[in-house]
């Protein structure tokens, strides 16, 4: 919470400062001379340093607590901190954030989706991004993007559309928008869902910081999902990463002749998933987090084609039960009004097809 906003300090000297002091509490305090030695801590960090530490004073907490400065962080020792953030090469020192806080719930386990694409693409382009995001909602899962112009955009206002929770991660501090016209994008994704990024207050807009956020947006996410991106590109970065750490890729296929997707066509033929419907990937992902139960006081049609949908080829009520996390009497009780529709036919074990 001190660490964080201290200019020069990043993870690597962080580490540094820990490893050589014993505790950051003792680094705070610990005289410059001493902390010459540290590696990276060379004459120009020693002095932000030092102006830091006069600014807060002997009392950093109470300083902080007084101005109220991160009054909205998530700090790697906090319990809701996601833990694969944690086992990146560069975690960052901290999360700042608006919005949602129950949010933080799924994506410490890292049940998420992550839409990425580029700033440029086709009509076809934005409108699967669209339609994903508002797929994604629909079933109850958070969607997670960089709230870029394109791809990102269009995935974030699909999701609103449904009433679902977008995750933005920022490239910028919380009260800087980028770009200027997705004020009112960035405003209405805060009151829904979740903002995210790692540069404090007051950091400056640096190229660089787009790019680091895309291992966030990775780390977030349990499934990645590729619109359409040209060769270089950072969202090709984030499928790397995600490819890298085996989480499941899908990519939208798009005309072959396009430079706007001739990085994400080129995945295809590496062996990524083909995404050519968003139903195709909510059949794989089932339903999210954030799913409303079904059969809650009475079976209305939508309860009726959840469970259609989780039967597929068939299906026990245990396994009913544990995909829907209802009671079995309340599955029972939809199970039995579809069966006297003639929607299933029930088999011998609990179980259950449809017609």
């Amino acid at each position: 919470m001190i660490w964080q906003d201290c200019p020069g300090i990043g993870w690597c000297r962080l580490s540094a400062l820990e490893h050589h002091c014993g505790d950051l509490s003792a680094a705070w305090i610990t005289p410059l001379e001493r902390l010459a030695a540290v590696p990276g801590m060379g004459p120009a960090v020693l002095g932000r340093l030092e102006a830091y530490r006069r600014r807060l004073g002997p009392d950093p907490l109470g300083a902080v607590r007084r101005t109220g400065l991160s009054s909205r962080v998530l700090l790697p020792g906090d319990l809701a901190f996601p833990r694969a953030l944690l086992e990146l090469e560069r975690p960052p020192l901290a999360l700042h954030w608006l919005g949602r806080g129950s949010l933080w719930s799924p994506l410490r386990r890292r049940q998420a989706v992550a839409v990425v694409g580029t700033r440029h693409p086709s009509r076809h382009g934005l409108a699967m991004a669209r339609a994903i995001g508002s797929a994604l909602a629909r079933a109850g899962w958070p969607v997670v993007s960089g709230l870029a112009e394109g791809i990102d955009a269009a995935a974030h206002r699909g999701c609103l559309v449904q009433g679902g929770r977008p995750v933005a991660v920022l490239g910028t501090p919380l009260e800087r928008v980028y770009p200027r016209h997705h004020e009112e994008l960035q405003r209405l994704v805060a009151a829904q869902g979740l903002l995210v990024t790692e540069q404090p207050s007051g950091a400056g807009v640096r190229p660089g910081h787009f790019a680091a956020r895309n291992r966030l947006q990775v780390a977030l996410a349990r499934a990645v999902v590729l619109v359409e991106c040209p060769v270089l590109s950072g969202a090709l970065q984030s499928a790397a990463l995600a490819w890298n750490q085996g989480l499941p890729l899908w990519v939208v296929p798009a005309d072959a002749g396009k430079l706007s997707a001739a990085g994400s066509n080129r995945l295809l033929a590496l062996g990524a998933s083909a995404l050519l419907d968003p139903s195709d990937l909510i059949r794989q992902l089932g339903p999210g987090p954030l799913k409303q139960p079904a059969c809650s006081g009475g079976s209305p049609a939508g309860d009726q084609g959840e469970i259609l949908r989780l039967l597929g080829q068939g299906a026990s009520l245990e396994d009913l039960c544990q995909e829907l996390g209802r009671p079995a009497a309340d599955v029972a009780r939809c199970l039995l009004e579809l069966e006297i529709a003639g929607r299933v036919v029930a088999e011998p074990g609990l179980c259950w097809r449809p017609v």
